[in-house]
């Protein structure tokens, strides 16, 4: 009964299906930009995204079979309707605008995704000629283009993506300079031939700006634009350019000085800090589109024709096939092939819709076109990323312990790491001030930033440079020791959390960077505990270090139970930073404990207790400020060193901070990408008359 159950349904189901995992797809793909670490999305899209390939490859086969199937007459699919479904399939297949990528690695697999392009081909083509005659050959042949052009753009979008064709793609022409051989040459006969000459070097010109390289201007004059309007078209316009200059970052490629200088330019001038940061998040938006979307391939002359035609011969496949006779044909059929005909016209015109009212289509749009565009509904956002700061915080995680046999559970089974950023992890929400201090601290840094050297030693700066500008620090060793080079920067990073949550607890001060200091902090403990592939490339044996700190506080916080378990919930952390605050640390621990345990609990108490001395002599100069701006340091000096492709990865999952912060930099001149300072110098030969 389950059998001949299956063989009537399965096809039916499997179309169906297919038809509705699309539509998830379409409709959450682009929440992964706004939304972070929401588990029932984050699995719903991946399942969605897993299975879409996987039921549209099976139905084709079911099809195929169902040809030749030992189903009654009564139940079978009639041949010709399995045709005309088959590419429908091949639609599917090619998916929604919105995600041509899960994930980064994804893009690496466009090869195979040809293979199986040519292979779905060869089944479609191979289902119609077994259905011959067939009364429905011409809406099926309209479907199967459009199929054919959906899965060759979703294709495409992976080939372009794919970091290896990302970067060769810009690439310039070899460039081996000036002849020198030959200017030489020349040089030397004169020289024999003792004619007066000597060389006059010309340095290459610099470009005039961005639109002279190509790029589109904004205009200040348009009169029919709303203000708002205006500022919103000027922000994407010159987030656009920007990309178009700087997409090259997440494959390590190399830029000019030229760039660099009209880059400060525009990041020093007088416009709000808030605008700066919407242009590099129209930026990112732009980079994730064109590493996980079909979005940075449509858009070209090819791509919008093809979309138009896409569109065209789906809604004329509609109409061929409403307009032929339907009479043997099952009512059950019929209803599904509708519902077939109007989720793909409904998908087609939604991908349309938002092909419309997408960042690139307003700024490759002119004047009044532009115009129109920003009044349509939904085509405004307010935000491109989900502004979403987690903070980790030390003495949460020690005193708020699960049960041990639950952590040896979730340890044997390998989701201890997921349990705890479920548990301890919290969230803060982006904010105007944060913003600002970044902004600020980091445009002070490039106006110091002149000369090649010196942005070597700003961009290599976890610390020491902030304390500069603080020489009432020298009297208390800790302080400098704790950032100097002899110190891995996991460690500089770890002593330092602790410190200021110790700092934080026991302060009772309103001071507004108190709290920015704690956010920043968390922050940063978060990416390096809970974000370890992020850190990798700074993070070093940081997990051994905090897990060793971690059990030393837990095992004292043990021993102080009694009074712990006495204090209520809000003053619990600042009773136990008091007790830790209060041991006697006049030999240092090292000398004590030797080198075996990594834990830094007490190297974080003796730096707590010289940054509370120092507060009592720093009188103006405010600690809490030096410790923000250290933060900013060290946040600032992992953002320049991650790897660009872990920035990248980041964007499908709600985007984070410290990307921001890497842009940033870039924007500022602090990186190591510009690596072409005068480009050719022109030499001249004088002669001496």
């Amino acid at each position: 009964m389950a059998q001949k159950l299956w063989d009537v349904w399965n096809l039916r189901c499997a179309v169906l299906m297919s038809l509705m995992l699309q539509v998830v797809l379409t409709a959450l793909a682009n929440s992964r930009k706004t939304r972070r670490n929401r588990l029932e999305l984050t699995a719903t899209i991946w399942v969605a995204y897993l299975l879409a390939d996987w039921i549209a490859a099976f139905a084709v086969g079911l099809i195929s079979r169902s040809q030749t199937n030992d189903c009654p007459e009564k139940n079978a699919v009639n041949n010709q309707l399995a045709a005309f479904w088959a590419p429908f399939l091949l639609l599917h297949l090619g998916g929604p605008d919105a995600i041509t990528a899960f994930s980064l690695e994804d893009n690496e697999l466009w090869i195979r995704h040809l293979f199986e392009l040519l292979i779905q081909l060869a089944a479609v083509v191979y289902v119609f000629i077994q259905s011959l005659p067939n009364d429905y050959w011409i809406p099926t042949a309209l479907m199967f283009f459009a199929g054919v052009i959906k899965y060759a753009e979703r294709t495409l979008s992976l080939y372009r993506a794919c970091l290896g064709n990302f970067k060769r793609s810009l690439l310039e022409d070899p460039n081996p300079g000036p002849n020198y051989a030959q200017f030489m040459e020349e040089y030397t006969a004169l020289k024999a031939s003792h004619v007066p000459v000597e060389i006059k070097i010309e340095k290459e010109p610099e470009k005039a700006d961005f639109a002279a390289a190509g790029m589109i201007q904004t205009d200040q004059t348009q009169n029919t634009m709303h203000v708002d309007s205006l500022e919103y078209t000027n922000i994407l316009v010159d987030g656009y350019n920007f990309f178009r200059v700087f997409k090259g970052l997440v494959v390590d490629h190399m830029f000019s000085f030229h760039e660099r200088n009209e880059s400060r330019k525009f990041f020093f001038s007088n416009k709000a800090v808030d605008v700066f940061f919407k242009v590099m998040e129209v930026e990112l938006n732009l980079m994730y589109d064109s590493l996980y979307t079909k979005y940075g391939s449509v858009h070209c002359k090819i791509g919008y024709i093809c979309r138009f035609l896409c569109t065209a011969l789906t809604v004329m496949s509609f109409q061929q096939f409403a307009s032929r006779s339907q009479h043997n044909i099952f009512l059950v059929d019929k209803i599904v092939t509708y519902i077939l005909l109007c989720g793909a016209v409904c998908l087609d015109l939604v991908g349309m819709y938002n092909l419309v009212i997408s960042d690139w289509s307003i700024v490759l749009a002119k004047g009044a076109v532009s115009s129109i565009l920003i009044r349509l509904p939904f085509c405004k956002r307010t935000r491109r990323w989900s502004e979403n700061l987690y903070q980790h915080s030390f003495f949460r995680f020690c005193l708020n312990q699960r049960a041990e046999w639950l952590n040896n559970v979730a340890d044997f089974i390998g989701i201890k790491a997921t349990l705890d950023e479920f548990k301890y992890k919290e969230n803060y929400k982006w904010d105007g001030n944060l913003r600002k201090f970044i902004f600020e601290q980091l445009k002070e840094k490039a106006e110091k930033a002149q000369t090649t050297e010196s942005v070597k030693e700003i961009y290599s700066a976890r610390g020491e440079w902030v304390l500069l500008d603080y020489p009432s620090h020298y009297g208390y060793p800790s302080i400098s020791s704790s950032l100097s080079d002899e110190v891995e920067y996991d460690e500089s990073l770890l002593l330092w959390h602790i410190a200021t949550e110790m700092c934080y607890f026991t302060s009772s001060s309103d001071d507004p960077n108190r709290k920015l200091c704690k956010v920043l902090s968390d922050y940063m403990l978060y990416l390096l505990v809970l974000k370890p592939t992020m850190m990798s490339a700074v993070a070093g044996i940081a997990q051994v270090r905090f897990q060793d700190t971690c059990e030393e506080a837990k095992i004292l916080f043990k021993q102080w139970e009694t009074e712990l378990s006495s204090a209520s919930a809000d003053q619990l952390e600042k009773l136990a930073c008091k007790k830790l605050m209060d041991v006697k640390t006049d030999v240092k621990p090292k000398l004590v404990k030797g080198d075996r345990s990594k834990s830094l609990l007490f190297d974080a108490c003796i730096l707590a207790n010289d940054l509370n001395k120092l507060d009592k002599v720093m009188h103006e100069e405010g600690r809490w400020r030096m410790m923000c701006r250290i933060w900013v340091e060290l946040l600032s000096y992992a953002a320049g060193h991650c790897r660009p492709d872990v920035h990248a990865r980041q964007l499908s999952q709600g985007g984070e901070l410290i990307a921001f912060v890497w842009l940033l930099m870039v924007h500022f001149g602090l990186g190591e990408q510009f690596r072409v300072e005068a480009g050719h110098a022109r030499a001249k030969l004088l002669v001496s008359t």
